[in-house]
């Protein structure tokens, strides 16, 4: 039987908002990859690659894609002695808002999609190519 479409609703309304602060043990890391079985790769600020897994509520409800970001708690199976080091509290949908939260790691900062123009190169994208008489002279 499946879930009633209220829990659904309520599930992804609360993806939506950010948390004020974060307590101890919570940061925000980067999917690396899908490991299978609701356990995925992340990234924390730090550099460290952790192995965390997604809560029953999120499952079938909220896709979790390559590069995008998660709330997770290191803390939280300190206690279970396996391979996991965390698991998911929260999954970052509405990216722009949670970027205005102060503790947004800069190592996350976003990166513009297309390089800045540089004064020694000039950029050849929509020009003519160079015609006869220019390579002559």
């Amino acid at each position: 039987m499946a879930r009633p479409k209220r829990n659904l609703l309520a599930t992804a309304e609360e993806t939506q908002t950010p948390p004020d602060v974060l307590s101890d043990g919570q940061s925000v890391a980067k999917v690396v990859k899908a490991a299978g079985n609701n356990l995925y790769n992340v990234e924390l600020p730090s550099g460290r690659s952790i192995l965390v897994e997604l809560p029953a509520r999120f499952r079938s409800t909220i896709w979790i894609k390559r590069g995008g970001y998660l709330l997770v708690d290191t803390n939280a199976l300190a206690a279970r002695d396996n391979k996991l080091d965390g698991e998911v509290l929260n999954v970052v949908r509405d990216e722009k808002q949670w970027r205005k939260m102060s503790y947004w790691p800069a190592e996350f900062a976003k990166k513009p999609s297309y390089p800045e123009d540089s004064e020694d190169e000039e950029s050849t994208v929509g020009k003519m190519p160079p015609s006869e008489s220019d390579e002559e002279s």
